[in-house]
């Protein structure tokens, strides 16, 4: 896995939420309120749509392919995320990987800060060191090189969905930075206050989902990207974990050569992936924000 790092971006201390919670609190400390006008409520009342499904073992089968890989693309276009099935990631490797973050998170306090972040780091993430190890979590790297591949697969039958350059998409992802973000929410006495973290590809107590992010730059447009949260409980804790796979950091963020013709001009700006990071992260996390800035506007144009 590859890692940048961004010296530029400076985190707060935060405090650990499990150790906010050793006893009872009855409200939210404000540090962890979201100033966000329209937080979520869900309920076990609240209607919710159908997710789209796409069959992994549907794409790959030459019988189904083509109406598979059409249901992928007019998912990304529509919805920008779905629900993977058949995807070949055994349900044992992904209850395993569960279960060694959980036990992660049983570790004392101690223990945990040995792999706390690190000035400069993006806040909430941490990293391991070359040959530093966590007992717990023994098991993890297997898990991620599963998964990797499964991501490596999608971006594949993505690129061929969008009918770009074969190979376009591979040497952008070709030794691409990779990390896993594992989160620890308490049981929350105002979930309604609250939101989590957005997610890319998720294992959370059920099925995985995937997220577009440089997508909407890299299809100029053709394909959306939704805003992701996690939601907190009122009544029991809940550990998510998040796979991201980005780009390689010598990259060029822009629309995919393929696409751009003078009927169809490029939308986004190009950025180099070291750049596109620095600057997504040093701006607050406001919805589509980013994406807003890095769009082409008609004078620019």
């Amino acid at each position: 896995m590859a890692s940048t790092q961004f010296s530029s971006i400076r985190a707060a201390p935060v405090q650990s939420v499990q150790e906010l919670i050793k006893e009872p609190i009855p409200a939210v400390p404000q540090p962890f309120i979201l100033d966000d006008p329209q937080p979520p409520i869900l309920s076990a009342s609240t209607p919710l749509p159908q997710l789209p499904t796409i069959d992994m073992k549907h794409l790959i089968m030459s019988e189904t392919a083509g109406s598979e890989l059409e249901k992928l693309h007019s998912t990304c276009k529509e919805w920008g995320f779905f629900q993977l099935v058949n995807h070949g990631v055994s349900s044992s490797l992904m209850e395993k990987l569960k279960s060694e973050i959980g036990e992660f998170y049983k570790l004392p306090l101690e223990e945990r800060m040995k792999y706390k972040m690190r000035p400069g780091d993006v806040e909430g993430t941490g990293f391991l060191q070359s040959g530093q190890k966590i007992k717990s979590l023994t098991g993890v790297i297997g898990s991620l090189c599963e998964l990797q591949k499964l991501a490596m697969m999608l971006l594949g039958f993505m690129a061929k969905a969008l009918k770009l350059e074969k190979g376009e998409m591979e040497e952008l992802f070709d030794d691409g930075m990779q990390s896993v973000r594992m989160t620890y929410y308490p049981p929350c006495p105002q979930p309604e206050l609250l939101w989590g973290l957005r997610l890319t590809l998720m294992l959370p107590a059920s099925p995985s989902f995937s997220k577009l992010m440089e997508w909407m730059i890299l299809s100029n447009g053709v394909y959306t990207s939704i805003e992701h949260r996690a939601t907190v409980n009122a009544a029991k804790e809940r550990i998510s974990i998040a796979m991201f796979f980005n780009p390689k950091s010598s990259a060029q963020i822009k629309p995919a050569a393929s696409l751009i013709n003078p009927q169809n001009p490029p939308l986004f700006k190009q950025v180099g992936m070291e750049k596109y990071f620095k600057d997504f992260f040093s701006r607050k996390l406001d919805g589509k924000s980013y994406l807003e800035h890095m769009k082409i506007k008609n004078e620019e144009a």
